[in-house]
C-alpha cells in the first residue's frame, strides 16, 4: 500500500469537507420534515441522504487527522465526492423527483460544492509527499 505524507492544504480541505458533510447531514436528517415542502423533496430521501453523510464525514475526519495516509483512502474520498456530484445531477435529470425551484437550486449548489471539494482534494493530493518505505 502506497502512503503519503498529508500536506497541510489537503488536511484543511478534508476537515472542511467533513464539517460540511456533518452540517448537511444533520440538516437533512433533522430538518427533512421542515424542508420537504419548500424543496419539493421527500423527507425520506433527505433523511437517507443525511444519514449517509455521517459515516463519510467520520472517515474523512479520520483521514484528516493522520500525518500519513494510505493513498487509496484519499482517492476513495475524491471518487465518492465525484460520485455524489454525478448522482445529484442524475437525480435531477431522471424525473424521479420533482423539486421546486429552490430544491433544484439546493441540489445544484450542493453538487457544485461537493465537486469543488473533490477538485481541491485532488490538488491537495498532488501537494502531498509520497512516503518511501
Amino acid at each position: 500500500m502506497k502512503s503519503i505524507f498529508v500536506s497541510n492544504f489537503l488536511r484543511w480541505v478534508l476537515f472542511a469537507d467533513a464539517a460540511t458533510s456533518v452540517a448537511t447531514g444533520l440538516l437533512l436528517m433533522l430538518g427533512s420534515s421542515s424542508l420537504q415542502q419548500s424543496l419539493g423533496l421527500s423527507a425520506k430521501l433527505m433523511q437517507y441522504a443525511g444519514i449517509s453523510l455521517l459515516p463519510f464525514a467520520a472517515f474523512v475526519i479520520y483521514l484528516a487527522t493522520k500525518e500519513n495516509a494510505v493513498l487509496s483512502m484519499v482517492w476513495a474520498v475524491i471518487l465518492l465526492n465525484a460520485l455524489w456530484t454525478i448522482d445529484s445531477i442524475i437525480l435531477l435529470l431522471s424525473g424521479w423527483i420533482e423539486p421546486t425551484a429552490i430544491g433544484t437550486a439546493f441540489i445544484l449548489f450542493q453538487a457544485f460544492g461537493v465537486a469543488m471539494f473533490a477538485g481541491l482534494e485532488y490538488i491537495g493530493l498532488r501537494k502531498s509527499t509520497p512516503l518511501v518505505v
